[in-house]
């Protein structure tokens, strides 16, 4: 099991090597992200559509009075999971975030809620991490 996790490092480190900076990722969630973006690269126009292969963009979701938000239920699934790991380890570890959980929470959102935030945020920081690959990937299979 630590030989493949030293396998997996390492192949994230040689092609993202700045995306294990981020607080929060680690070599499983690293990969599942960028297998989702290598899968796609057509469909990453921009960080909004990151999100949405990802199952975190927000959709509205109008009931009564109430006007909410929900997640996409599309989506990579794996993708979806790594950027939960990652909230849910922020949310243990990253003040900053703590800080977030709170305020949030004193304005009335569920915790739910929250980490669908907390998920949107994420995406769009490892899209910023992934951006040039995919331009890359998109400019090769033009040609």
């Amino acid at each position: 099991m630590e030989e493949l996790t030293r396998r997996v490092s390492r192949d994230v480190r040689t092609h993202r090597p700045r995306l294990l900076d981020i607080v929060g990722i680690g070599p499983d969630s690293a990969a599942a992200l960028l297998i989702a973006a290598g899968d796609n690269p057509e469909r990453l126009a921009n960080e909004a559509a990151f999100a949405a292969l990802c199952g975190v963009s927000p959709v509205e979701q109008p009931s009564g009075k109430t006007r909410r938000r929900r997640p996409n239920r599309g989506g990579n699934r794996q993708a979806d999971a790594a950027l939960y790991r990652i909230v849910v380890t922020r949310l243990r570890r990253d003040t900053r975030t703590r800080t977030y959980l709170e305020r949030r929470t004193k304005q009335g959102m569920s915790k739910r809620e929250i980490i669908r935030c907390l998920k949107r945020y994420v995406a769009r920081e490892i899209y910023r991490q992934i951006q040039p690959m995919t331009a890359f990937i998109a400019a090769t299979t033009v040609t």
